[in-house]
C-alpha cells in the first residue's frame, strides 16, 4: 500500500473536502507547493488558487481557494481557506459572467476570484 496523509480542507462555513491522498498542490505566498506523505512540518499562507487533491485510489478532487492557511504535520494536511469550493460545484456559465462583469467594472479582486473559479472548474473536468 503506498503511503498516504490525511487532507482536510475547511473553508470558513463547511468541511468541503476530507480524506486520504497520495499528493496535494497548492499555492502559497511563497509559490506553488506539492505536499507527500512525510513531508516536512509545513505551515504556510494560501494564496487564491487551484487546490489539487491526488486521492488514495486514483482520483482527483479539485477547489478554488480563495486565502487562508495550509499546515502539515504527522502525515496530515489542513487547509483552512476563507472561501473554498469544489470545481464540480462551480457554475462554469456563472463564473464566466461573474468574470465579464469584473473586468467591466475593472474590479481586479472580483476578476482574480472569477478566474481562479474557472480554472479549477476546467482543471476537473
Amino acid at each position: 500500500m503506498a503511503a498516504e496523509l490525511h487532507v482536510a480542507l475547511v473553508a470558513a462555513d463547511r468541511e468541503v473536502w476530507s480524506g486520504e491522498a497520495t499528493l496535494v498542490v497548492a499555492r502559497t505566498t511563497s509559490g506553488d507547493i506539492g505536499v507527500m506523505p512525510g513531508h516536512q512540518p509545513l505551515l504556510g499562507v494560501l494564496e487564491s488558487g487551484p487546490v489539487t487533491i491526488r486521492t488514495s485510489d486514483g482520483g482527483t478532487v479539485v477547489a478554488a481557494v480563495h486565502g487562508g492557511f495550509i499546515s502539515f504535520a504527522d502525515n496530515k494536511l489542513s487547509l483552512l481557506a476563507e472561501i473554498a469550493e469544489l470545481a464540480e460545484e462551480i457554475d462554469v456559465q456563472r463564473a464566466e459572467q461573474e468574470l465579464a462583469r469584473a473586468k467591466a467594472e475593472d474590479d481586479a479582486e472580483a476578476q482574480r476570484r472569477a478566474d481562479v473559479r474557472l480554472r479549477a472548474a476546467t482543471a476537473a473536468r
